[in-house]
């Protein structure tokens, strides 16, 4: 009985020992290979939910002409989405960006600025271009059918609302209540970060830093 007890303890101890060898294995070629991604300067994979953001969509430039999400690869961009006739939110957000540009110099240049109007009853190409013109920066403005701006809206997670200002004239005139981010997206179309409407100034020039460094 003693050497049966010896014998299955002896075993025990050897298949703990072959256990620990193999969990050694696993982390030193685990090691081998980090250390190969990082010498050889692979990309480390980027989250899922930055490579699903977005997404494919087409809309109309105020010149008429077509833009995708392809025309814009290449470039980091902060994309802003809004309507011509908003009082506050939207010239607010498209100054803070040309001043936030002006303020970067020469890094300025190396990211576009893409306006695009949630109010296609309203807001056509040649109106969004007239207003983006305002804030004396260049502005890629567009705008699109309902369906192209569902797409695009949904892609960017972004909230649309008409808002009559008469509640008695639902069919009147009316203001849109929208998602006031900034969505900044790098030269590989991927999420980079998100300005705040609130967004302490010194902040929001770190993230623009950030997405063209």
């Amino acid at each position: 009985m003693q050497d049966i007890e010896r014998s299955q303890t002896e075993g025990a101890g050897v298949v703990r020992k072959l256990l620990w060898v193999m969990a050694v294995v696993a982390a030193l070629l685990g090691g081998l290979l980090y250390l190969g991604l990082e010498k050889s300067g692979a990309e480390k994979p980027a989250s899922i939910a930055a490579l699903s953001f977005g997404g494919p969509f087409e809309l109309t430039r105020s010149d008429g002409s077509v833009l995708t999400d392809k025309m814009l690869a290449g470039r980091p961009y902060a994309i802003f989405f809004g309507f011509t006739r908003c009082p506050d939110v939207c010239p607010t957000t498209l100054s803070r960006l040309a001043l936030w540009r002006k303020q970067l110099g020469e890094d300025g240049g190396k990211f576009d600025i893409v306006f695009v109007s949630v109010d296609p009853e309203r807001d056509k190409p040649a109106e969004i271009g007239a207003y983006v013109e305002l804030f004396g920066t260049p502005i890629i403005a567009a705008t699109g059918t309902e369906a192209q701006l569902a797409q695009i809206r949904k892609g960017f997670g972004v909230y649309v609302k008409k808002v009559p200002l008469d509640p008695a004239k639902p069919d009147g005139d009316y203001t849109i209540d929208h998602t006031a981010g900034i969505f900044l997206m790098d030269a590989h179309g991927r999420l980079s970060s998100i300005i705040d409407h609130h967004e302490a100034e010194a902040t929001a020039l770190d993230k623009l830093r950030m997405l063209v460094g």
